[in-house]
């Protein structure tokens, strides 16, 4: 079958289209068809080796966490699904390889009508995100969150999931994002120079938490929340000397504990909640540009120079 993969890091170009073994459903898994999968912003930092002290990487790496496609093998001990199903999901982390033809998922639920199979294929991977680091700050019904870059795929879908829990939602974007960011139920306001004193005049009351998923601004979002733990990034690998928390998912051991360096069990029931979210007209999933399968090298390129809002996805 064909798979995106990288045998070296690099820019773009080192990204390629190879004919690789097929996997196979295990206990617990189900393998599926790809209709499409995503571009994750994490997954091109992989690529360039700026996580090479936090991934693992083996090389070839095949690239891809989240796809959406037709179950073709159940394994061993799965229930609730069966061949021919349409679903969306997540594949192992320490395997990935989701940008291919076939894929075996360690998470899933089933593909809401509404989405199309670009939304789909690449709703999982932001969905985990938002739900992992929504939970570790206790965002909930009558807080106030800061989501910081929130016009982004993992953004999007954070205002979209603190909004649902009932919480008031502030989102930094470019200006020319802002309606985008109005109907996702944020209020929305610029990033740059004076971001503290927008935020006071916007919620002066104050902010409870701050999911900041752009980087670069540690110091004013500290000074917003009032406290560093207050605080997390996806984006920003200066936290550690902030005294913030950057949170990235890994599958637990054997021990029920996660694995890799400061890595956070990853929030695999934010699926579900996404699906009934999606079915009551919630949640929609900004899809910014999609690729054939072959031209993923352009695909990681966009990503590392675009602007546009939501999420980069390789369709089969």
């Amino acid at each position: 079958m064909r798979a995106v993969v990288f045998a070296e890091f690099g820019p773009p170009s080192v990204v390629h289209v190879a004919e690789v073994v097929a996997p196979h459903a295990g206990p617990g898994e189900v393998r599926i068809a790809v209709r499409a999968s995503g571009v994750s912003t994490g997954e091109v930092l992989i690529r360039s080796g700026k996580l090479a002290d936090v991934v693992p990487v083996t090389f070839p790496h095949r690239t891809g966490f989240d796809a959406a496609g037709v179950v073709d093998e159940v394994g061993d001990g799965v229930t609730g699904v069966t061949v021919g199903d349409q679903v969306f999901g997540m594949a192992s982390s320490a395997t990935r390889g989701a940008n291919a033809d076939h894929v075996v998922l360690s998470a899933w639920a089933g593909k809401p009508a509404a989405w199309s199979w670009a939304q789909a294929g690449g709703a999982a991977g932001s969905v985990e995100t938002a739900t992992r680091v929504l939970d570790r700050l206790g965002v909930a019904e009558g807080r106030t969150v800061l989501v910081h870059g929130a016009a982004g795929a993992v953004g999007s879908v954070a205002v979209q999931f603190a909004a649902a829990r009932g919480a008031v939602v502030i989102g930094t974007a470019s200006g020319r994002n802002h309606d985008f960011l109005r109907s996702l139920g944020a209020v929305p306001t610029t990033y740059g120079p004076g971001l503290p004193d927008r935020i006071r005049s916007l919620a002066p009351g104050g902010v409870d938490a701050v999911f900041d998923c752009a980087g670069g601004a540690l110091p004013d979002l500290i000074a917003i929340a009032g406290d560093a733990a207050r605080v997390v990034t996806i984006a920003d690998f200066t936290a550690a000397a902030h005294g913030v928390h950057l949170s990235h998912g890994a599958p637990a051991d054997r021990t029920g504990k996660a694995v890799g360096s400061g890595a956070d069990l990853l929030a695999v029931h934010g699926l579900d909640i996404a699906v009934r979210l999606a079915e009551s007209g919630r949640l929609h999933i900004p899809v910014a540009a999609t690729f054939p399968l072959t031209e993923a090298a352009a695909a990681h390129e966009l990503s590392e120079a675009r602007h546009a809002p939501g999420r980069i996805v390789l369709v089969n």
